[in-house]
């Protein structure tokens, strides 16, 4: 950061820039509105001088703006819209309006860690299944916001940690203990590069208590969906052709494990009368459509990041904590004994 004497102005931004000062107010204030290439051409510049936005108006507003931002993926998933309502609802009571910001691509998201921290228009921040990078949790760290992360960790950020490994383990062990010895794995294939992956450590859980009976998981077994009511058909078609055929499925998604049934169905295979299904998030309509699942209470989980948050705010000193959701299996239609 450069030493100055005098406190640097939007005018020498654009200028150093090599942009107009509308394209500054831009990035500032709607970066999705600015080419990746440019926002970080002039968020270098904004770096290096150190620059903060009408400094001393910031400096009074940034007292208390009586805001909590929550910045999420654009997933219209029924996990983020419970883990939302968590939030909405802990915040219904308290003095803060909440505000939303969407996340649909990486530039989005780098655009708004990248200005929320300097812009002084939020007490707190909820960061929702997204990832962290070092210079933007430096960033975070520098400015008087107070931020919890949701399923990221970091070591100077709060944050609510979904116990994956774990409940992929609750899932295997359910489904071992009805007698199943050959079970599948679903997943999507098709993950934006700004979501964070915890199929893979459901993954990981459900493969380790398999290897710990003595049952394989062969990689014809593990199968990637598509998106669509086809692509999902083919695959499992290419799996219940197979000569020995899963008896059972883990989805690490309850909203991808409907989908499965209900497609499982159109080729005749019922659930949970020829295959065994169980999900993973405990969404609502889960127990609406009988959906054995691994629930992690999420929106508890959304409710308990407002309670973290709003506990800092009162006290920034607070030391950071962790807290980890304890998931459960939740028994219900969709998975059977078997002989």
């Amino acid at each position: 950061m450069a030493d100055r004497e005098t406190p640097a102005t939007i005018y020498d931004v654009a200028r150093l820039s090599g942009v107009s000062i509308a394209t500054v107010s831009r990035v500032l204030n709607a970066p999705e509105k600015v080419s990746d290439a440019t926002r970080r051409k002039v968020m270098a510049v904004i770096n290096e001088l150190g620059f903060v936005p009408k400094a001393e108006a910031r400096a009074r507003a940034l007292q208390r703006t009586g805001r909590i931002g929550v910045v999420t993926p654009f997933f219209t998933s029924p996990s983020f819209v419970d883990r939302l309502r968590g939030v909405a609802s802990a915040l219904a009571n308290s003095p803060y309006e909440l505000v939303i910001y969407t996340v649909d691509s990486m530039g989005r998201l780098e655009g708004y860690l990248s200005t929320l921290p300097i812009m002084g228009n939020l007490d707190g921040l909820i960061l929702l299944s997204l990832p962290l990078d070092e210079d933007i949790a430096q960033r975070l760290l520098a400015s008087p916001i107070q931020t919890v992360l949701v399923e990221q960790v970091h070591p100077k950020f709060s944050s609510i940690v979904v116990q994956d490994r774990i409940g992929g383990r609750l899932a295997a062990e359910h489904l071992v203990s009805l007698g199943h010895r050959r079970c599948a794995y679903l997943y999507f294939d098709q993950h934006p590069e700004y979501s964070i992956h915890p199929e893979v450590q459901r993954l990981v859980g459900f493969r380790e208590v398999l290897n710990e009976h003595g049952l394989s998981l062969p990689d014809e077994y593990i199968k990637y969906l598509p998106v669509t009511r086809i692509g999902i058909k083919e695959k499992l078609c290419a799996l219940f052709e197979l000569p020995e055929p899963p008896t059972a499925i883990f989805v690490p998604a309850d909203d991808l494990a409907i989908r499965v049934i209900h497609r499982a169905r159109d080729l005749g295979v019922h659930t949970p009368r020829d295959i065994s299904v169980i999900g993973f998030d405990g969404i609502g309509i889960a127990e609406h459509v009988d959906l054995t699942t691994i629930n992690q209470s999420l929106v508890e989980s959304g409710q308990m990041a407002v309670e973290l948050l709003l506990a800092q705010l009162a006290d920034p000193s607070r030391p950071v904590q962790q807290i980890r959701i304890h998931v459960q299996l939740v028994e219900r239609g969709t998975t059977r004994q078997i002989a």
